[in-house]
């Protein structure tokens, strides 16, 4: 997070209307940074802002039916830097589809519903917590790597 305490949130969403009420809702909730982007294509060439958090959609052909996907951009995210938590967000209820989004290393999925925002509210303080709880593991491997290596 930043050093003023705010997070700094993606939302890629091809859907104008959608990613307007996203972004309402998480400027009502939080105190977010909010970067909004219609295409995958945008939010990778802003990869630079350093965002804490993205959330992004699955499908993401609706402006542009050959714009790069949801599941191509996460991985191009991830090539950029492994460490940016993404939520895939899509109208898809289907099971094939959340797997395949953790297997590309989505940190997790969200169906758009009625209560999507209420789960995505909840995600992103877990993301922060296993963020926190990842790096004392890291720490703690490293203390006992190095007192291994000095007996």
């Amino acid at each position: 997070m930043k050093p003023d305490n705010k997070i700094k949130l993606f939302l890629v969403d091809d859907d104008a209307v959608f990613l307007k009420l996203l972004e309402i809702e998480f400027l009502q909730n939080a105190d977010f940074e909010i970067e909004t982007f219609a295409t995958g294509e945008y939010c990778v060439e802003n990869l630079s802002h350093n965002p804490d958090v993205i959330i992004l959609d699955y499908l993401l052909n609706g402006i542009d039916q050959y714009a790069i996907n949801g599941i191509e951009t996460l991985d191009k995210i991830k090539a950029y830097n492994p460490d940016i938590p993404v939520v895939m967000l899509s109208s898809q209820d289907k099971i094939e589809v959340a797997v395949n989004c953790m297997h590309h290393k989505a940190f997790d999925y969200v169906v758009k519903s009625e209560t999507a925002f209420l789960r995505l509210q909840k995600i992103i303080p877990t993301i922060f917590q296993y963020k926190k709880l990842e790096k004392e593991l890291n720490w703690y491997m490293e203390m006992m790597q190095s007192l291994n290596s000095e007996q």
